[in-house]
């Protein structure tokens, strides 16, 4: 069968190529056009567009690149048209792969939609966009299942993605990484600032601000595989570490992590690692922002998945300095950091286990 998957983002890109392995095992002459990353480029198959190139964060942002996101739609429309493939996938990425959906749908061609895009936070009205243009809602959140429910969706609850990928790593030695990357022997700091570089630039400069109150460890900067190497010069040095493509690996060798809301604030948990999640935008945005959403309490899907506060969120004005060395010290040793390990034992529990990739390619082949 011919698949054409759109994943617009670096999270994306990884559970798109976990998804692309397990299509292969059910369906051994799989043959993959697609809109991602690296990782789905290994699994093998066609790109098409790289996400580098989709990632526009925040509505001026949007607003600034209009005319490049109405160009790749066009374009990705005749591609598929082109292309002719008997299921599209969708990976999250709303903005653009609703647009496509109802494209798609006209043409015929059975569409899939995995990992939901967040309409219990905010645009709800999406909703019947999925109703009307998605065969199958895929959904890697436990409370999705009953959200599209309500609504008259029926979706398949396949368990989060993330813990295949986790599942999957080798056992890591910390001395080796260390020494491996050019690193001290002091306990690390993990700093995951995101994967845009605006998003970078605001978060390194209030992460790094805490560093003359915690001499005895090291700090390391996660490196978004979208950005270059020399992107990050200017924040290394003796006591400022960088690695590239290695954020699970850094994690596992890591104390503590300070990271920008994400994905990545549920990789660090699933990790074992505690953590601060950290979110500024622009004061535009942000007041947008917080306009749309509603009845959400948290940003970080620790806590969303939770119910409750396991891991402590700075937003905005409270992701300062203060409040960061405040939060950092009572993680890194103490009571805090030992309910928040437990804390995440249960978070695992609530996920469901391992296997998500397998049963989505199940229902995409049961589809096609």
């Amino acid at each position: 069968m011919k698949y054409y998957i759109i994943a617009g983002e670096a999270s994306g890109d990884l559970h798109g190529s976990n998804l692309m392995k397990a299509l292969k095992q059910k369906d051994q002459d799989a043959e993959f056009r697609f809109w991602g990353g690296d990782l789905m480029s290994l699994t093998g198959g066609t790109p098409v567009k790289h996400y580098r190139d989709l990632a526009f964060m925040g509505f001026l942002e949007v607003a600034k690149n209009i005319r490049t996101i109405l160009n790749n739609i066009r374009f990705c429309k005749q591609d598929i048209r082109n292309y002719r493939p008997d299921v599209l996938i969708l990976v999250d990425y709303p903005g653009f792969n609703l647009r496509i959906a109802k494209f798609a749908k006209g043409l015929g061609i059975k569409v899939v939609y995995y990992i939901s895009p967040q309409l219990w936070a905010w645009k709800e009205s999406r909703v019947e966009i999925i109703k009307k243009y998605v065969d199958e809602m895929l959904v890697i959140l436990p409370f999705e299942e009953d959200f599209y429910k309500k609504h008259g969706v029926h979706s398949h609850f396949v368990g989060h993605p993330l813990l295949d990928a986790i599942s999957n790593l080798e056992p890591i030695d910390p001395g080796t990484f260390k020494k491996e990357n050019g690193l001290t022997d002091q306990d690390i700091i993990a700093l995951l600032p995101g994967s845009r570089k605006q998003e970078v630039e605001k978060m390194l400069e209030l992460m790094l601000s805490v560093r003359p109150h915690f001499k005895d460890y090291q700090f390391v900067i996660a490196g978004a595989p979208s950005l270059p190497k020399e992107f990050y010069e200017k924040y290394v040095d003796d006591r400022v570490h960088f690695v590239s493509n290695k954020t699970y690996d850094l994690l596992r060798c890591s104390k503590a992590a300070l990271v920008t809301s994400g994905t990545a604030t549920l990789e660090t948990a699933l990790l074992n690692v505690p953590e601060v999640v950290c979110y500024r935008g622009s004061k535009i945005s942000y007041a947008i922002a917080k306009r749309l959403v509603k009845n959400i309490k948290y940003i970080s899907l620790v806590n969303l998945i939770m119910d409750r506060e396991v891991v402590k969120e700075l937003i905005q004005d409270e992701l300062n300095t203060p409040n960061l060395i405040n939060e950092l010290s009572q993680i890194i040793s103490g009571d805090k950091r030992s309910v928040m390990l437990k804390d995440y034992e249960l978070l695992r529990e609530k996920l469901g286990g391992k296997g998500a990739s397998e049963k989505a390619a199940e229902v995409i082949v049961s589809v096609v």
